[in-house]
């Protein structure tokens, strides 16, 4: 299974407490290899409840995830293979008619993602730039299923967590009611995922590229 066969025919619609859609096996073995495989700091952290937190002292993003860019790309050739199917014209148009916007002169950021113990997430709406968030999960240390995304009304109750599942995901187009998160809980050993977004500004991946 790839992404784009997952997109085009594993998806399952929800709408409560907002429309999302999730999403089976959309990754390969390789793929979970690169994602599982990629070098992460573990330098000690202070996390707040966002993205941002580091402790370790080079910069507030750099260490929790990499991003796909061009200058690492010929190492992450799994990621570049999910960057083809995100630029195919079926993915992009199923996708489209799902979250209803326009994708057309869009861009596509990559990352992995290490969350490590004591990590959390304040519930949170994503910026207007983010046109689509997609995460996708791998659990290889047989984590609690419990670490995947707590999702909230508006005003702000726990209304849905989709579960933590190895070679899963789902995705949500922002808006004023997707109110997100991850609740305080236990991280054994690591939370491994890659966030996948369509967005307003340039990355090194145009959709028309």
């Amino acid at each position: 299974m790839n992404l784009k066969e997952s997109i085009l025919n594993k998806i399952t619609s929800f709408s409560d407490p907002f429309s999302h859609w999730e999403i089976d096996t959309p990754l390969s073995s390789e793929m979970i290899d690169e994602l599982q495989n990629v070098k992460i700091s573990d330098a000690p952290r202070s996390f707040d409840g966002t993205r941002a937190a580091d402790a370790g002292g080079d910069g507030v993003d750099g260490k929790l995830r990499v991003f796909l860019e061009k200058d690492n790309s010929h190492l992450l050739i799994n990621g570049m293979e999910l960057i083809q199917d995100l630029r195919d014209k079926e993915v992009i148009g199923s996708i489209q008619e799902k979250i209803k916007k326009d994708l057309t002169n869009s861009f596509i950021r990559i990352e992995y993602i290490a969350d490590r113990k004591g990590f959390w997430l304040k519930p949170h709406l994503d910026i207007k730039e983010k046109l689509m968030t997609m995460m996708l999960f791998i659990n290889t240390y047989d984590e609690s299923e419990k670490l995947g995304t707590d999702f909230y009304d508006t005003n702000m109750n726990l209304v849905k967590t989709i579960p933590y599942k190895h070679n899963s995901g789902y995705f949500f187009a922002s808006g004023h009611n997707t109110w997100h998160g991850l609740e305080k809980k236990e991280i054994k050993i690591e939370r491994r995922c890659m966030q996948i977004n369509y967005v307003t500004f340039p990355t090194s991946w145009p959709i028309n590229g």
